[in-house]
This record gives C-alpha cells, structure tokens and sequence, in this order.
C-alpha cells in the first residue's frame, strides 16, 4: 500500500467484508455518482459478487500504476470508497457499464480469510473512517468562501450545469462539501487521492478551495485565449485555428516565440560555421527573408528547411587523425583474411597522408562477387583510419534527384543521398561506400551513373554543387569506397573515375581458414554457445566448403556453420546441460547438414572421344566444363546444345572452321562435313553459359570426334580461339586453375599471354600442377589428343589416311535383313 491516512482519523471497530475492485486513474468520492465502463474480468467478478451476496456494495480503490493489468498490494492505495451499485448495463463487446454512488470512506487491512489477491477477485476486510469534528465558526466562514468560488466557477465554465452548482450550494457540512465538488474539478487523480484520504473535513475543503480557485483561473485564461483567437481568425483561415490557438496560449504564458529572436538565433550559428564568403551571404540572404514573412505561411517553413539544411551540415570541419601504419595493418588483419591487394592500396594511402598535410581522397571501387566481404572491407578501413563510416546502397536508384537532389522550386524538395549522409556526420571528411554501384538504372527521371561522375571525380569534387542547397560543397576529403559485382554494367567514364581493385573470391584454402577463424567463433558467440560446445574436424570443414557450398564469397558457409550452431543449441535445451557438445566429423557430416548440395566438376576417369575438359570462370569461382561432340550421319548440320549464350557459340563455329581450314593437314577429306551432322553438347544445359574462354576446348572436343581420336582424361585447357587457330588470352585464370586442381586435373593448358598471371596463383595450387602455356591450335591439339605426337597428327598432303570419317558410312548405317 502506498499511502496512509492525513491527520490520524478515527475508525469504527466494526469490520467490513466486501469484494474489491481497483480502478485506473479514477478515483470515488463518497456522495458522488460515477458511471464507469468496466472490462476487466476481476473486476467484472467483483461487481458480480457485489450484486449477488453483498447487498450491491463493492470497495473502490485506485491503483497507483494504472498502465499494471493486475496490481499487486503494494500498487494500491491505502484508502477508497465504499460504494453501491446503482445500475449495471452489459455491452455487446463483453464489458459492462455500472453507475457507482460512494457511500463512505474505507481503509482496506488486508485480504479476507481463505482469500488471496492471486483468486479472480480480492476479498478484503475494511474499516470505516469517519470524518474528525470541527469548529462551527470556522466550518461557516470556510463553507462561505467555497459557495463564493463555486459560484464563480460555475460562470465561467460551462460544462457544469447550474442545477448541478446550486445543488452543491446546499451542503453547509465542510467534508459533504469537499467531496461534492471534487469530482467536477479537472485535476490527477493522485491529487483527488490526496483529497479523499484528509480525514480533517476542514483541511479537506481547504485543499478542494485552493483547486477550485486554481481552476477558476485556468478555465479564466483559457476562455480569454479563445476570445483572442477567434478575434484574430478570418472567415476563410479557419484550418489556422489550432496554430492561433497555441500561439495565444504561449502568448499567455509569456514565452511566445518571437520571429526576430529566431534569425538571430539562426545568425549566431552561421556565424560559427566555416564556410566560404559567397555560401556565407547566400545564408544570410535567406535568413533576411525570414525576419519579413509570417512564420504560419508556406513560404517560411521551405526557406527555414533549407537554412536548417546548409547549418546542420559541418563545413569545412575535419577531423584530426594520427595514423599509425601498424595499428591500421593489425585492424584490417583482424577483420578479414587474404584480400591483400585492397589492404595494400589503403594502406599506401594512409602512409602518403601522414607526410603530407593534404591530399585528395581517392576512389576506390571494389569489384567481386557476393560474398567475398567488400562492404566490410570497408568497414574495417574505416575503423582503421578512425574515421566516420556511411554506408549508401545505390541498388535500384533510378533518379538523378537522389544523388544531386531536387531544386527547390519542387514541392517536398529534398538534397540528394551525400548531402543525407553528411548531415548524420560531424566532420567533412568520413569515409563513404557506395555499395552495389552496378545496379543503378537509367529511366525518364535521368541517368544516376552520369551524376556519380562530378562526386567520384577528385578533380571536381571540390565543388560539388547539390540542386537543393545550390552552393559549393568540399567533397575531396572524403574517402569514397564503391562496391560492384560486375564492371560491365558500370558506364566507361565513370569506371574511369575510380581505381579497380578486383576482389576474385577466396581459394577453398582461404574458405576454410576464415571460416576456423573468423566465420565459427562469431556463429558460436551469436547463437549462445561456447567453443566447448562446438568442434568441427579440418576434414569436415573442407567437406562443408567443397560439397554444401558453392560460392565465391563465404556467406552461404557462413549459413552452414550457422546450422551447426542451431542443431548445438537444440541438443543443449533438449538435454537441459550447458555443457553438452557437437563434434562434427567428415563422418556424421550428413547427419546433421543433410545430403551433399553440390558437386563439383572431376576429371574422366579414362581418355574419350569426342570429349574435353575446359575450365569456366562463374560468379560462385571457377568450374570444369565438359564438353561432348557427337558425329552422325547427316547433312552438314550443325547442333549445339547446353544452353549456350552467343559467345560461346560463335566460338563453336570457329572452331568448326578452323578444322575445315586444316582438313588436308589433318587428314580429312574437304568435303568431310557435308555428309554428317555434329552436336555440339555441355552438359548441366539448365545452367547459362558463356563467355570468351572456351574455344579451344570446344575445338579439341571437334578434332577428337573427327580423327577418332581421345583427349587425354587428366588435361583441361582455357582459351579462346580465332579462325586462324591463335590462342587468346582469358580472365579468371586463378578460379580456373583451383577448380583443375580440385578435379584432379595433372595438366593445364593456357594462353600464352596469361603466362604473366601465374604469380597470383598460390603455389600449393602450382606445384600439382603442370602449366604448358600455348599459343596456337596446333600446339593445343599435340598435347590434348591421346597417342599421338605432332608429326603423326599433322600428315601432309602427301600422306593423307581418312582415319575416322571414311569408316562413318559402315559405323552408322542399318543392317540388311
């Protein structure tokens, strides 16, 4: 209970048992009449148990807390009011409406026997309290006093009726008085709680005088306000009536706002700016304007917008970093594993910044697949220059209003997303990733990309001008990071503002160290768990990475060990032992992840005809990609199937050319094509492919069904071929060499001019491997076709032996019956 009796009192002996009920921000005066709506079912109960056994009387009592749905003891207040029940409605929505009167006031002691406050409804045992005596003389003078200030009151407020003052006006009892008035004063109720517990009648209608006077005044002030307002409104400016009327009533109170005031304020803090001259005059120009509008009409709140926009920015306030190369080197380590190449650049550019006081931000624009930690790269180069980080997805933006802003002759004009950014920003000089640059579209509203090109241009940067604010920005100091997956949709000049630091993908090696490192410590922590929980063996991890994944980044991985995590926490909750642990094995792998997901591309266990071995680079790193070539007979028809994209098509017909160039050399006849059909197949056809890198094995895949002749099963090849027979240079040459080592391929042929590229591959991948760079098709098909050296493949004219198409008659044709 929270409360206790004013002025001691005194209380019958007799004790009363009555069901209670607590009431929310309401309390009951005795010789009052309150109709109330009633929904709880406790109390619901008790007006039941009321009407049923008690003669109608129930004890009311405000709970202190009225957001508690079921109060406890110490929630309630100490005294209320027994009351009778008058009338009780019931409501279609399952509550009631019941017409209290106060009858007396009650102290509750304390549950009755055999009940608790835990049952549905509260029994309690009370004791009546009845008011002290009082002085004659003083009641009078006292009573005089209020029946003046209830007079006044009922003048000037209307909402009470005069037959309702002059019933009251009757009452000559100071307490009966008291508790007649109170509940048509519009105060808290922890104050009428006050009232109800004084146990002196006159301190009791003392108390009630001071209210009633003080709401004289308010309802004075308030009936003047509108007096004021409605002299100040207009027929045709009545949707202003609720801004004059707050404007009178803080007008009233002595603060109102004062226009002048404002811009001075507005004044003060362009003045603390450092902006230049002409943005500084511009400003005040516009705070001017303010000084002569009215604040209610619309043009003052669109020019306050834009002053409120230009001061909030921080022009020209930079914040001072020591930058400290080993620190910075130790961060970017501790967040990511490999990516060397973009750590290098950042941190030759934090080198530069320290011996000289300015340079230009650059722009760095990392390109890779999903996955492979671009947007936390730079994250972490943020934290390791101790600067602000802002994170901006471009993914889908197709206005050009979004990055330099509308002008503000539109309605509901705004900046653009880098002035949006700098304003979350306290010093001009953050650091700010454009993230998925390569998924801006160009419609009707203007084109993005050409937008982009002023704020990643460190030559003009300087001055980036937004449409809303039409000044001068600096954005050189900003360290300006963008994020791609793919360079082709990105348009040339805007490529060109940035540096391209490709971020290929991670080796199976490198999966398998974040994921011991990084990747499973942070699932543990995330999920609950503890490094005792959870063990996963070296060969199981590679066995998640090989067969559940198939990615260039590590973000389905992450996934995985995630599910490890959950199938942990599950065994724990269901066991009810912290202590309980997974050991995962290569062996009960798929019990707890399920069947293998994917499967990568081996090598053929024996030499075939009419089949090679290519490798292909994908978003998900790099594949093997079996080629099949089929002859049958036919009419020179030519069949390609797979799913194949234009590419890898057109290259398809040039290899078929370049053999047709070459029959005599090979052995053929000129027409050998004429007679037979050639089906061209890569298998997985659901699977899209192209790309400039498959010419050659297509060409080999074609020589071997012509001369009959198998591709060596242990060999896999890159390159794309011209009609001539030279051997292009291809991309991705490090994806394509890991995934010829995970299918056990021994040899490699690759373009000559990719022979550079080698010194990005890690040597564990090397030293299994061997390399024989090519330059021509020639070369190609004296180290593919099975048991046969140059000089046996190349005949001359002189020597020419049909070898396989001379026997396609016989091979093919129908048996006689």
């Amino acid at each position: 209970m929270s409360s206790t009796l004013t002025e001691g009192g005194s209380e019958s002996a007799e004790n009363i048992l009555l069901p209670m009920m607590a009431l929310r921000e309401v309390v009951m005066f005795p010789r009052s009449i309150i109709p109330l709506f009633v929904g709880r079912e406790s109390s619901i109960k008790a007006i039941e148990e009321a009407i049923a056994e008690h003669d109608k009387k129930i004890f009311l009592v405000t709970q202190e807390f009225p957001e508690k749905e079921k109060p406890e003891p110490e929630d309630l207040y100490a005294v209320g009011t027994v009351s009778k029940i008058l009338q009780m409605l019931r409501l279609p929505d399952g509550t009631i409406k019941v017409l209290f009167e106060g009858l007396y006031r009650a102290q509750w002691d304390s549950a009755a026997d055999g009940k608790t406050f835990e049952d549905v409804y509260p029994m309690v045992n009370l004791k009546r309290i009845e008011d002290l005596s009082a002085d004659v003389n003083v009641t009078e003078a006292l009573v005089r006093s209020v029946h003046g200030a209830l007079e006044s009151f009922g003048k000037v407020n209307k909402k009470v009726a005069p037959e309702t003052v002059l019933a009251i006006s009757t009452i000559r009892t100071a307490g009966k008085l008291a508790d007649s008035i109170m509940p048509h004063l519009k105060v808290e109720f922890a104050k009428k709680q006050v009232i109800l517990e004084i146990v002196d009648p006159l301190k009791r209608l003392e108390a009630v005088y001071e209210l009633l006077l003080g709401e004289i005044e308010i309802v004075s002030i308030e009936k003047r306000v509108k007096n004021r307002v409605k002299g100040q409104m207009e027929k045709n400016q009545r949707e202003y009536y609720l801004n004059e009327q707050l404007k009178a009533i803080n007008k009233e109170m002595g603060r109102e706002d004062d226009p002048q005031a404002e811009a001075h304020d507005l004044e003060k803090q362009l003045e603390a700016k450092q902006m230049s001259d002409e943005s500084r005059d511009r400003v005040l120009k516009e705070i001017k304007k303010l000084r002569q509008m009215a604040p209610s009409s619309a043009e003052y709140t669109v020019v306050r917008n834009y002053v409120d926009w230009v001061l909030d920015l921080p022009w020209n306030v930079y914040k001072s970093v020591d930058l400290n190369i080993a620190q910075a080197r130790k961060i970017m380590d501790e967040d990511h594993f490999g990516l060397e190449k973009p750590k290098e650049r950042i941190l030759e550019y934090m080198a530069v910044q320290s011996l000289v006081e300015t340079i230009k931000g650059p722009i760095l624009c990392l390109v890779g697949p999903p996955g492979v930690g671009k947007t936390s790269i730079a994250r972490s180069i943020a934290r390791a220059m101790d600067r602000e980080f802002v994170r901006l997805s471009l993914g889908g933006v197709r206005d050009e209003a979004e990055i330099r802003g509308h002008r503000r002759t539109y309605v509901g004009a705004l900046p653009g997303k880098i002035i949006h950014s700098l304003r979350r920003c306290d010093f001009s000089n953050p650091v700010i990733c454009f993230d998925e640059v390569d998924k801006m579209s160009t419609d009707f509203r203007g084109d993005p990309s050409s937008a982009l090109l002023e704020v990643l241009d460190p030559e003009q940067n300087n001055t980036f001008n937004d449409h809303y604010l039409d000044l001068d920005y600096d954005l050189s100091k900003v360290f300006f990071i963008t994020t791609a997956n793919d360079l082709n949709s990105i348009p040339i000049p805007l490529q060109d503002r940035m540096e391209i630091i490709r971020l290929p993908g991670y080796l199976e090696t490198e999966k398998t160290q974040i994921a011991k490192s990084f990747l499973l410590p942070k699932q543990i922590k995330e999920h609950g768990l503890s490094t005792d929980n959870v063990a996963i063996s070296d060969n199981a991890m590679v066995e998640i990475v090989q067969t559940y994944t198939r990615e260039a980044g590590v973000r389905n991985l992450e996934r995985e060990l995630a599910k490890v995590c959950r199938k942990t926490a599950m065994k724990i909750v269901e066991a009810n032992d912290k202590t309980k642990s997974l050991h995962v094995t290569k062996t009960n792998l798929a019990s707890i992840l399920g069947v293998h997901k994917f499967r990568h591309g081996a090598s053929e266990e024996k030499s075939l005809i009419g089949v090679a071995t290519g490798l292909a680079y994908t978003q998900v790193g790099g594949e093997m990609l079996m080629v099949e070539v089929v002859l049958m007979p036919g009419k020179g028809k030519v069949v390609i199937t797979g799913k194949l994209g234009d590419v890898m098509q057109e290259s398809a017909q040039a290899a078929l050319s370049y053999i047709r160039s070459r029959s005599d050399l090979f052995g053929l006849k000129p027409n050998f094509h004429e007679k037979i059909d050639i089906h061209v197949h890569v298998p997985e056809g659901a699977t899209p492919k192209d790309g400039p890198s498959a010419g050659i094995t297509l060409c080999t895949a074609m020589a071997s069904a012509f001369l009959n002749v198998p591709v060596r099963h242990d060999l896999a090849m890159t390159g794309e071929i011209t009609l001539r027979g030279r051997v292009f240079p291809i991309g991705g040459l490090r994806e394509k060499l890991l995934a010829a080592h995970r299918g056990l391929s021994k040899t490699v042929l690759i373009p000559s001019e990719n022979e550079k590229d080698l010194k990005d591959v890690p040597n564990e991948i090397l030293k299994d491997l061997e390399i024989i760079p090519v330059e021509n098709m020639d070369e190609v098909l004296s180290h593919a076709l099975d048991s046969l050296t140059a000089e046996e493949l190349f005949r001359g004219k002189d020597d020419i032996t049909p070898i396989a198409l001379n026997l396609i008659k016989d091979e093919y044709q129908a048996p006689t019956h």
